[in-house]
């Protein structure tokens, strides 16, 4: 029976969009991490930036310096850790201390040295379709030739291809629209062969979706109802805030499509 992955954002960041703020204690930070466990989460995702509009720029030391402690923090805890960052320095520090996979939200565009560190450590990699939203072409034309290009580059440095997710970047770089055409494509993602992270949680699309003036604390169902989609559509795993509703919803369609 296919197990759809759940992962849980764990934001050590001020200024993130739904959670800045909660999470930037290292004590804190376990703490949240054992529930995402104990509700359920595969992975973790730690995060030492941003990514919501007009968030502040995070430099190399103050991104080592939230992330690295708290990886320390989990270690010892029996779930697989990643860490959300597009610089090969956080990589290779995070990889050294046990993280066993990269989040890069600018798929190697920004550090392409990323690709060699993760190769080195056998680790795996997402890579996140991103860009200026600038396109010559339909989205998801321009999304699947630069994460397959990309996806090239990673196993050109050593990463082989059961290492390597593609994630769509809902939220970057696309209007609502073309976050909609994505969504409706997600099975053309998946045809690539390669495992394919979904990471709708809480967005700007849920919010659209939903009429729009809806807080980001209460798109949890909405973001479900995406998972459910996905895991229709295919996808393999999907990045979320609530663990609990979204592993539920993974659970049970994954036993549904089982029968």
């Amino acid at each position: 029976m296919k197990n759809t992955k759940v992962m849980g954002i764990l934001n050590v960041t001020p200024d993130s969009f739904s959670d800045g703020g909660s999470y930037n204690s290292v004590e804190n930070a376990r703490a949240h991490a054992e529930q995402l466990i104990s509700e359920g989460a595969d992975i973790i995702d730690i995060g030492g930036v941003s990514t919501r509009p007009g968030h502040t720029k995070v430099t190399l030391e103050e991104e080592l310096n939230r992330v690295i402690p708290v990886i320390e923090a989990l270690n010892d805890l029996d779930v697989q850790l990643s860490v959300d960052t597009f610089r090969s320095q956080v990589a290779e520090e995070s990889l050294k201390r046990g993280v066993t996979m990269i989040n890069d939200q600018w798929a190697g565009l920004y550090d392409p040295e990323i690709f060699n560190v993760v190769a080195k450590y056998n680790a795996e990699i997402i890579l996140m379709h991103n860009g200026d939203g600038n396109r010559e072409m339909p989205v998801m034309d321009e999304l699947l030739l630069s994460l397959l290009k990309q996806a090239n580059q990673a196993e050109i440095a050593g990463i082989p291809e059961k290492n390597i997710w593609l994630d769509p970047g809902i939220g970057f770089a696309k209007s609502r629209e073309e976050e909609r055409i994505v969504m409706s494509r997600l099975d053309e993602l998946v045809a690539t062969g390669y495992k394919v992270m979904l990471a709708t949680s809480r967005k700007r699309l849920i919010n659209d979706l939903l009429g729009g003036n809806i807080d980001a604390k209460e798109r949890d169902e909405a973001t479900a109802a995406t998972t459910a989609f996905g895991i229709e559509k295919g996808i393999h795993a999907v990045r979320v805030h609530n663990v609990k509703m979204n592993k539920r919803v993974a659970q049970t369609i994954d036993a549904l499509k089982g029968i």
